[in-house]
């Protein structure tokens, strides 16, 4: 399955944490969520068909799974990290830049949402597997957690 890499980077990006964390005592109950008109819950037996249903990923199994294909670890970090390191800081600053109407679904809480360590910067992980890629990543540059996994 991982043959049509031939060289280079792929990148994913999830719900998830290493398995120290994600097995958890505070994830005892798993890590089932389901969505519904934005809100969320945890029953996925109401909505059925009208809802998003959403599990985090052990990010260290995709770690094992990845090097018994053939690949390596190029990197692993929250989300924050990655988009800090990769110049989110710059592009918001553009972003608030442009005319108002323009700029607020950029610049605005919703993009701060993507690197905040209580919402989306924490909670998603981002893993970089590569194959004859020896170039550093830059989106690792801040801090790479693969000693984790």
């Amino acid at each position: 399955m991982t043959r049509p890499l031939a060289a280079g980077i792929a990148l994913f990006i999830d719900y998830g944490a290493a398995r120290r964390e994600y097995y958890g005592p505070e994830r005892s109950a798993g890590t089932l969520a389901c969505y519904h008109r934005q809100r969320r819950h945890e029953d996925p037996f109401v909505n059925l068909g009208l809802q998003d249903l959403t599990a985090w990923v052990d990010f260290t199994r995709v770690a094992e799974g990845a090097l018994a294909a053939g690949l390596e670890v190029a990197g692993f970090a929250p989300q924050a990290h990655v988009l800090l390191a990769l110049g989110f800081e710059a592009e918001l600053a553009a972003a608030r830049a442009l005319e108002p109407a323009a700029r607020e679904p950029l610049a605005g809480r919703r993009a701060a949402r993507l690197v905040l360590p209580g919402e989306m910067g924490e909670t998603f992980k981002c893993i970089a597997l590569a194959r004859d890629y020896a170039a550093p990543l830059r989106a690792f540059a801040l801090r790479d957690f693969t000693d984790s996994l």
